[in-house]
């Protein structure tokens, strides 16, 4: 391998201060406990009770809830590492992972970074001149614009010439942030100024470069590492083309349908592109995979990445470990020709959202979180669950809504996937909505069993990852079932739902069940399925007769550990996880997560088909813009107002052709999920 001048020496450490938060932070303390090394923790005002300031050593205050005035303040983490004696630290991802002044000024500081050298941060966080030392090294490039000049008529004009699609992206940073789709140049304007404004807000930064869009392909990245001595690897490749809004969804490793030479060319080029640049420690050179079998450089992540997991469950290396080893001023544990590929591996990400609302993101309290692996029938060895949360941990508006990362092992890739189903299915999370259900409509979607992958995936498969769903007589019934065990487990209270009206699941009965999708639930013709569910009892256990229309079902439920229970209708027992969400009946085992919602037809049920005549926030956020002027005649689905969430814009738009006639909030207001935002005046 080439040799490169070596970085800014380094000693040994035993204290590191983790610069980060949530399921990162975790997973990198963990690994330096099993070193010995002691582990100090940070946090904002928003995290002095999360599970990695409970985990840590050591922990100190940066600062309010705010990222900016907390785990983005230089100044305050330095002051934590020098309160706490700590020789080293780590930025986990995100945040100040990829900033470089924070680089140099741990250097003032005596204070070693893991991770590449300032020049190597800034050589690739500039994406415009990265695209410059990529051409010089021989690494292929997308077709784009890079430069200096970012007058609009000039971008315009650029993206006019390389023709259209093309991808706007953020010539600061990563992570879907300032990032869109162009399909024309009648578009082009508007995907500027949200791209700019994102851009600023995340990177402080609104420069933006330009590239052709390549209609389909694959998102294929290498896994690199360098050392301080010259030596450069690379621990083979993931796919990540399942996106949603340019953020991954699920991993995998290795890259489906990959040849051996292919692979050695796409990491030697990677190696190539590290080492143009001096790069020491754990880095992600992501390559655009076309279907013809060319690749071309995209950027290159100088950190350590959200799906570093899989790469770890193929190759048995502990990629933290590595970047510890290598901040201590080791070389590489192993050599090219050392590291081998074993089995496949996915990561499902789990985020605090709701796909059925365009990814709009959730918070509230976790009251349960927990995985059931045991009841599964899988083991530690085949399932890693990386998480920055437990039981009772609040999710807050503040940051990222992922929770935690899911990883499987299998022998090859139908055995993995097999596992992550199974995985998903134990996942018992309660009290904030999660994109739980959507993984498993993923996973078990035939165009990704099959491998017809690339980034547009979700996109292209849209009608059939979110088409009303269709349900069996058994999953009615089952529905009906759980719901009624439950309600008869809970208090008498005032509520409409938790009216008893003399139903005892020990005593004769009839009681009559609404059931339809949630995503129909508030239609005013909604298709319903009712279940007549008449109690008896027989001299061994307690069964009920299920009638579905003309058929009777005979049935019973038998609770097992945590919310498994197993139904059994006409002598098929079904074991699955279940609970219900105010009126919702949520049931799941490996083929999927099915949501219904569930209602007593002979208890008083208010407000069912109920409109609305104001618009409300779908979640907690800031007011970014507001669209158009109070009075306007809007059609439906015009935009009228943005806000930002987690790091992300989402469009409120009109319910229905009509006027607007009050705003409550303005642009920087913050606002609460479920308020008002707007009056509106829907037409007649």
């Amino acid at each position: 391998m080439k040799k490169h001048e070596k970085a800014a020496r380094t000693t040994p450490f035993d204290t590191l201060l983790v610069a980060n938060r949530g399921e990162i932070a975790c997973r990198v303390m963990r690994t330096a406990r099993r070193m010995g090394l002691k582990t100090v923790a940070v946090y904002s005002d928003a995290d002095a009770s999360a599970r990695h300031v409970r985990e840590a050593d050591e922990a100190v205050r940066l600062g309010p809830a705010a990222a900016r005035e907390s785990y983005l303040n230089i100044d305050a983490v330095i002051d934590a590492a020098k309160r706490t004696g700590t020789g080293a630290i780590h930025p986990g991802y995100g945040f100040l992972s990829e900033n470089g002044s924070f680089v140099k000024a741990l250097e003032e500081a005596g204070i070693t970074f893991v991770g590449p050298p300032a020049s190597a941060i800034a050589a690739m966080g500039d994406k415009s001149a990265a695209k410059a030392r990529m051409a010089n090294a021989g690494v292929p490039l997308v077709p784009g614009y890079h430069g200096d000049d970012q007058d609009d008529a000039l971008l315009r004009s650029e993206a006019d010439k390389i023709g259209y699609p093309v991808m706007l992206k953020a010539s600061a940073g990563g992570g879907g942030k300032g990032m869109r789709v162009v399909e024309s140049g009648d578009s082009f304007q508007a995907a500027l100024d949200g791209c700019r404004r994102e851009s600023k807000a995340a990177f402080s930064d609104d420069r933006m470069l330009i590239e052709k869009y390549l209609v389909q392909p694959r998102h294929v990245e290498v896994q690199v590492f360098c050392d301080r001595h010259g030596n450069g690897v690379y621990l083979f490749e993931r796919d990540c083309s399942v996106q949603r809004r340019h953020q991954k969804v699920i991993e995998e490793a290795p890259a489906p349908g990959m040849t051996a030479e292919l692979r050695s060319a796409m990491g030697d080029a990677a190696v190539r592109a590290a080492q143009e640049i001096g790069y020491v420690g754990a880095g992600t050179v992501e390559f655009l995979l076309d279907i013809d079998g060319s690749f071309y450089f995209m950027e290159m992540n100088t950190r350590l990445q959200v799906e570093h997991p899989v790469t770890e469950m193929i190759t048995g290396q502990d990629l933290v470990e590595w970047q510890l080893r290598v901040a201590m001023g080791e070389p590489l544990p192993c050599s090219q020709d050392e590291l081998t590929i074993t089995g496949h591996s996915f990561e499902a990400r789990i985020y605090a959202e709701d796909p059925d609302q365009d990814f709009l993101p959730a918070t509230g309290l976790l009251t349960r979180f927990a995985l059931d692996l045991e009841g599964a029938g899988l083991s530690a060895d085949q399932v890693r669950l990386d998480s920055g949360v437990e039981s009772g941990d609040a999710v807050s508006m503040h940051y990222d809504p992922m929770l935690a990362k899911l990883i499987v092992h299998g022998a090859d890739r139908d055995a993995a996937l097999a596992t992550l189903n199974r995985a998903l299915a134990a996942l018992d999370v309660q009290g904030v909505v999660t994109n739980r259900a959507f993984l498993m409509r993923l996973a078990t979607h035939p165009g990704f069993k099959n491998v017809e992958l690339d980034t547009r995936f979700i996109e292209r498969n849209e009608a059939t990852l979110f088409a009303p769903r269709t349900y069996s007589m058994e999953a009615y019934a089952s529905a009906a079932l759980i719901g009624l065990n439950q309600l008869a487990q809970e208090c008498e209270s005032d509520s409409p739902w938790d009216r008893h009206d003399g139903f005892r699941l020990n005593a004769p009965h009839t009681i009559r069940i609404a059931l339809c999708d949630t995503a129909s639930a508030q239609a005013p013709d909604s298709d319903e399925a009712v279940v007549i569910v008449e109690g008896k009892r027989s001299a061994s256990e307690s069964l009920w007769n299920l009638t579905i229309g003309d058929e009777t079902l005979t049935a019973s439920l038998q609770p097992l550990t945590g919310d498994a229970v197993a139904v059994t209708l006409n002598g098929h027992r079904r074991r699955l996880q279940a609970r219900r969400d105010g009126h919702v009946v949520i049931m799941a085992d490996p083929s999927g997560e099915t949501r219904l919602f569930w209602r007593r037809i002979d208890a008083i049920d208010h407000g069912h088909h109920e409109a609305e005549s104001t618009l409300t926030a779908p979640m907690n956020g800031t007011v970014v813009a507001l669209l158009v002027e109070p009075g306007a005649v809007v059609e439906k689905g015009m935009p009228l107002m943005v806000m930002e969430a987690m790091k992300m814009e989402h469009t409120m738009t009109a319910p229905a052709d009509g006027s607007v006639e009050t705003f409550h909030f303005q642009a920087g207001d913050t606002v609460s999920q479920g308020a008002i935002l707007l009056d509106f005046a829907a037409n007649e």
